[in-house]
């Protein structure tokens, strides 16, 4: 059997990333929301002023999971807290390691930083996801709501008078 492994993902992995990206919409039923290209990846991850990070998890040199992260700052620990935008293993491989091997990465990246916090968000209905989660002892932070601005609604709020 490959073992699996963890690399940095580089701007030539754009259309790999968009790839994920898409598997990762279609499983959570929202193809449709998808806007991004692999140009676009490819400015916003990769470009040189960019605050997020990717990594890609390989078996015998083959992408089948990614990781899209980046940092935050918690004002209570005065601290900077890694954030997991995307965690995503292609179904056929799943059950092999993959997604604890990113999870463990990107935990092993926030200590080197000094990150107070390592967090993230599953949708609520993503029960296996969930019971991975909480086997390795991420706990669930049930007491807080999320809230969320975008499209039409982020314009006209930011034009208010």
């Amino acid at each position: 059997m490959n073992q699996l492994s963890i690399r940095s993902a580089v701007a030539a992995d754009s259309k790999q990333v968009l790839h994920f990206i898409k598997e990762l919409a279609a499983y959570e039923k929202a193809e449709h929301e998808v806007h991004a290209t692999e140009l676009t990846i490819e400015e916003t991850i990769f470009s040189k002023d960019s605050h997020v990070n990717a990594l890609i998890c390989e078996q015998g040199g083959k992408p089948v999971g990614i990781a899209i992260y980046f940092y935050n700052y918690s004002t209570w620990l005065a601290k900077p807290g890694l954030y997991l935008e995307d965690l995503y293993v292609s179904p056929e491989h799943r059950g092999k390691g993959a997604g604890k091997l990113l999870l463990k990465k990107m935990a092993q990246i926030a200590l080197e930083k000094g990150c107070g916090r390592f967090e993230w968000s599953c949708l609520d209905w993503n029960t296996p996801s969930r019971d991975f989660y909480q086997s390795i002892g991420a706990k669930s932070q049930d007491e807080w709501v999320g809230y969320r601005m975008s499209g039409q609604t982020l314009i006209d709020f930011a034009e208010q008078n």
